[in-house]
């Protein structure tokens, strides 16, 4: 999604402006902007495409001395991605970006309109800051016509306004999903703005993570929050990392580094959780006794969605609790029936996606308990819930999750066994032979150079036809809907994950020679029904990629896989198949596989 930064200070804006939208980059946009107020005069820069070309067009000037300024990334929603589309909008003497959506756009333009405004863009962002501009002749100050302005806007949205008027401040506003985060310095002097932690790290010593509805200013040595009931206290957390774990440091792309990275994630994620008699998960104290739930729901968008198809697995299997898992866009609306025995349980890598966090607040407004499985701590879906569980993925900035979703697969693995050993639906001898796999998790997902390179040259094989199958059964039905998920995201070709036994009900229709079915073939879970359901397509012509640790004589190709005694080993190993064979495919394409066409990182809007 857009992605927002801002800088108030003594420092040369123009650098760490662009500097911060580099950060955001993998959030996905199409054009990007600035402005900079300095000496009661605004320097506005804007261009289509990648933020080289920003840079370009702003290559000649520099601010010097106190001065302050506003950028953002955008990814067209109102409008196609032109100039005249793209942020800072400007007003008379206002300039305003804006992450999200405004509901009411239309209507407020039209009356606009009648006023005598001329639009020059066909967005809804634009209409903020004539807003703004028109309420602040109808009240006494800049502050009473921020906060109107705020009433009026109807939607989910971060906003940043400069004005000449008042040539010190920047203003803000928040309402919904799309998060805003304010930059403190230790020395009192500067502010940053971002919409991701990510933008601060080296800059800022402490962030304020805006609310629901809250709205403001900042100057260089002060913070004023308000909400409907008046002043609020900024709350300060420490900013901590580094920005060496967002470098490429050698790969291709952030995706190729991130499949990389997933042996020492899980350790990660294992790390206090995991020893070898038990599992410890601390922030499930925060639910109180486990066993009085009947039935976990899980609902998420996307990757996160697979995850919890396959979670509802693992619950059923080693916990014997009733579990299913919900796309959280269809669950907003289904008027669901939800009963006070149930867990509620959403899952988000950015801690930001709209749908998700309004399930969420259907889910707590029933009453429900709540926890939240997510990659970014201090996000709204971890503030909103009653308890949550980091993955510890770190930053991820392919826009095609890769390292995040095998770092909630195996919370929810680990879940599993702490749910199940609490209901005494498993033995401690069967929790042990769990625990004892879990921790040899990294391994499975270790890449081997000969199984990359192997995936490589197969890859030219793989660039045609009318489409893919990736099928499945059991926990590898959600990766085969993963595989197809990644395949489109980043290749661009169709493709899409079936249950293998499925495939007689109706899409064994579309088996011939240029449909490539890719077959995820476990030895330990369900070989003979899979194999089966493979012969069937291949019997049909369909050309088979059979991804096994059994040699399969009737596949056209065969990606041979470890011997694996537990079936998630299996299933750790299959996902980098999968995830290395879409990236290879997507560069022999051409494609940019970390920010493909048409997607964000973080989905701020339903």
């Amino acid at each position: 999604m857009c992605g927002i930064v801002g800088y108030i200070g003594n420092k040369e804006a123009k650098k760490i402006l662009l500097d911060g939208l580099c950060e955001l980059e993998y959030r996905g946009y199409d054009s990007a902007g600035i402005a900079i107020l300095q000496g009661g005069e605004v320097s506005l820069f804007k261009a289509v495409g990648k933020l080289s070309n920003l840079t370009a067009v702003s290559e000649k000037f520099s601010s010097s001395g106190f001065a302050m300024g506003i950028g953002h990334t955008r990814w067209a929603t109102h409008g196609k991605p032109t100039e005249a589309n793209a942020h800072p909008h400007v007003g008379e003497s206002t300039f305003v970006v804006h992450n999200g959506i405004v509901e009411n756009y239309a209507a407020l333009k039209e009356e606009l309109i009648k006023d005598g405004v001329n639009f020059v863009s066909q967005t809804d962002t634009e209409v903020i800051g004539y807003l703004f501009e028109k309420n602040l002749k109808s009240v006494t100050d800049t502050l009473s016509a921020l906060k109107k302005t705020q009433e009026e806007l109807e939607g989910a949205y971060a906003v940043l306004i400069i004005t000449k008027s008042e040539p010190e401040k920047i203003f803000f506003m928040k309402k919904g999903s799309p998060p805003l985060l304010i930059g403190t310095s230790k020395n009192n002097d500067e502010a940053y703005f971002a919409s991701s932690e990510s933008v601060l790290i080296g800059q800022a010593d402490g962030a304020v993570f805006l609310k629901e509805n809250e709205y403001g200013y900042v100057k260089k040595d002060e913070i004023k929050i308000f909400d409907k009931n008046g002043a609020v206290s900024p709350v300060i957390k420490k900013v901590e990392g580094t920005r060496a774990g967002a470098q490429k440091e050698g790969f291709r792309y952030f995706m190729e580094k991130e499949i990389y990275e997933q042996s020492a994630v899980l350790v990660d994620t294992m790390m206090g959780r995991v020893s070898k008699d038990k599992i410890v998960f601390e922030e499930l104290a925060a639910l109180g006794d486990l066993a009085r739930f009947r039935e976990i729901k899980i609902c998420a968008c996307g990757t996160s969605y697979h995850t919890a198809i396959a979670a509802s697995y693992l619950f059923e299997r080693n916990s014997h609790i009733r579990s299913s898992a919900e796309i959280a866009s269809e669950f907003r609306y289904k008027e669901p029936y939800l009963s006070q025995d149930m867990l509620f349980v959403v899952i988000s890598q950015s801690g930001e996606t709209a749908d998700t966090l309004e399930a969420l607040k259907i889910a707590k407004a029933a009453g429900l308990t709540t926890l939240a499985v997510c990659n970014v701590d201090n996000s709204t879906i971890v503030r909103e819930s009653d308890a949550s569980i980091l993955t510890r993925a770190g930053i991820e900035k392919g826009v095609a999750s890769t390292k995040a979703f095998a770092s909630q697969m195996l919370i929810f693995w680990m879940m599993s066994v702490v749910f199940g050993v609490n209901n005494k639906a498993m033995c401690q001898d069967k929790a042990q032979k769990e625990i004892d796999t879990i921790l040899r998790a990294k391994d499975a997902v270790r890449v081997e150079p000969a199984m990359h390179e192997r995936l490589k040259r197969l890859s030219k094989r793989y660039l045609h036809g009318h489409g893919f199958f990736f099928i499945g059964r059991d926990v590898f039905y959600p990766l085969a809907l993963e595989g197809a998920l990644k395949l489109k995201e980043i290749t661009y070709l169709h493709a899409e994950g079936y249950p293998a036994g499925e495939m007689k009900h109706g899409p064994i229709a579309l088996a011939d020679s240029e449909l490539f079915t890719v077959a995820l073939l476990p030895k330990t879970l369900l070989y003979d029904k899979t194999k089966s359901n493979i012969e069937e397509l291949s019997a049909r012509d369909s050309t088979i990629v059979a991804i096994s640790p059994c040699e399969f004589e009737i596949a056209d190709d065969f990606v041979k896989t470890k011997e694996w005694e537990h079936y998630m080993l299996e299933f750790f190993e299959m996902m980098v198949v999968v995830q290395l064979l879409s990236l290879e495919v997507a560069v022999r394409l051409g494609n940019d596989v970390d920010m493909p066409r048409n997607l964000a990182k973080s989905v701020t809007v339903e």
